[in-house]
């Protein structure tokens, strides 16, 4: 019978009442059993909607909690490596969302104290689990659409609401580390190639002082990644993969479940054909993350889909991205 794994959530976000606590119920062996908030009345109706155990008072009693594994932590980003650190000292296995840092360094920290307490740390990036992407790595391998020329991406929505999360400085918010994230690290996982300089134009807005748009170019060997990513438009997301004797669309690349239907597109030069998939919303691809991350704490897998030092390779783009570009230190 496979072991249970007890899960604790410190933070009330939305992305974990609507995607990750949900995914955890649903994935067999997993259980969310506590969960604490800053503001109880947020905690409690987690509670409620998704029929967890209790509320604990603060994430540091969470934390001492004896009969909890493993943490999902969806606090604001600033806020990220303290609490990693935080449940990777009191013994827990820890998913954090993303970014799971500010900085690159950061994450180089994350990973000593991951190999110093010899317990599993991922950031929560659940596109890497979805079908789509796996069946466009396996084309790019395939070489189905030739030589790889040119990525083409975008991930977009509009909030203008000053109290936003997303809008706080402060708080780690802006649209590259919130979006800009996406395009990048799909790119990284289907080619199984890092960018080697990027190049990009970042406007920030005046009120907020977050950056609202950012437009980049990434160089890998043998082709360009090219996109865009804001904070302040309507909302659109997109990949385009265009070789020397094909081309692959994606229609929902990230976030399947709010913007899909997520449809691939492929067509090949040599007979004209398009092949067109539709993906069901089933499999949910964060309740494949938490397969594979709990898989791994079970010890019946060796390493995660998408382990911190991927997490570090992106981080060190965004970086750069941020600053208006540079060479990637590999």
């Amino acid at each position: 019978m496979m072991r249970e794994i007890r899960w604790g959530v410190l933070g009330a976000a939305r992305i974990a009442d609507s995607a990750v606590i949900p995914a955890i119920q649903e994935s067999a062996g997993n259980r969310v059993v506590a969960v604490a908030s800053r503001d109880r009345s947020r905690a409690e109706a987690l509670q409620q909607r998704h029929g967890i155990d209790r509320v604990e008072t603060t994430y540091e009693r969470l934390l001492e909690c004896a009969d909890i594994e493993a943490v999902y932590i969806p606090t604001p980003t600033a806020h990220h490596v303290k609490w990693v650190m935080a449940a990777l000292n009191a013994g827990k296995h820890v998913l954090c969302e993303k970014p799971v840092a500010m900085h690159a360094d950061e994450v180089k920290s994350l990973i000593a104290l991951r190999d110093k307490t010899g317990l599993v740390c991922a950031e929560a990036f659940m596109v890497v689990h979805h079908p789509q992407w796996t069946q466009v790595r396996d084309a790019l391998k395939d070489r189905r659409l030739g030589e790889l020329v040119r990525v083409e991406g975008c991930f977009t929505y509009h909030l203008d609401d000053p109290l936003a999360i997303r809008n706080s400085l402060d708080l780690g918010g802006g649209g590259v580390r919130d979006v800009g994230v996406y395009p990048l690290v799909t790119t990284r996982f289907a080619t199984g190639k890092e960018p080697d300089i990027v190049r990009s134009d970042v406007r920030k807005n005046a009120r907020f002082g977050t950056d609202t748009y950012a437009s980049c170019v990434c160089e890998f060997d043998g082709f360009d990644l090219h996109f865009y990513c804001g904070t302040q438009q309507s909302r659109r997301q997109s990949m385009t993969f265009h070789g020397t004797h094909g081309w692959l669309e994606l229609s929902a690349p990230f976030a399947t479940a709010r913007y899909g239907p997520a449809v691939l597109t492929m067509r090949g030069d040599e007979d004209g054909a398009t092949t067109r998939i539709e993906y069901e919303s089933k499999p949910d691809q964060y309740a494949l993350m938490i397969d594979d991350f709990s898989a791994v704490v079970r010890g019946a897998k060796q390493s995660l889909v998408f382990p911190l030092e991927s997490s570090l390779a992106n981080q060190r783009v965004i970086d750069l991205v941020l600053c208006g570009g540079g060479s990637v230190r590999h």
